[in-house]
């Protein structure tokens, strides 16, 4: 399944552009949650230098796929996106919207377009 399939908003952008804000705004009016789709914000440990949600805006509205892995634990774009489709799956159960908030383009065309699937991350290179 790719993400064209299913009805969520994307809010994709450079860092810095107020994604964050917009997402939460969304959210708020339109009954949604927001899943992270960064190739740093899913690590822990890790808050500050890559501009995660602060603790207030995620208690504000829930938030998905933050701090969620160690930084020692590499995850290819194929595994995020299937993270990524199991939480909208998640979320529509609830009734709630998707909305999926992030800069990654090469998550975000895996998401998408979809990925080779048999792509593991090579930790020698």
């Amino acid at each position: 399944m790719t993400i064209m399939k299913s009805r969520s908003i994307c809010i994709i952008g450079p860092t810095s552009a107020g994604k964050t804000s917009v997402a939460i705004e969304v959210a708020k009016h339109l009954g949604g949650e927001v899943i992270g789709l960064d190739s740093r914000q899913i690590y822990h440990h890790m808050t500050i230098g890559t501009a995660q949600p602060a603790v207030e805006e995620q208690q504000e509205i829930p938030h998905h796929l933050y701090g969620i892995r160690k930084p020692d634990q590499p995850i290819s774009a194929g595994e995020y996106s299937h993270l990524i489709e199991e939480k909208i799956e998640e979320i529509k159960s609830r009734g709630n919207l998707p909305i999926i908030c992030g800069g990654s383009g090469l998550y975000f065309r895996a998401l998408t377009k979809g990925i080779f699937e048999d792509s593991t991350t090579d930790l020698k290179v």
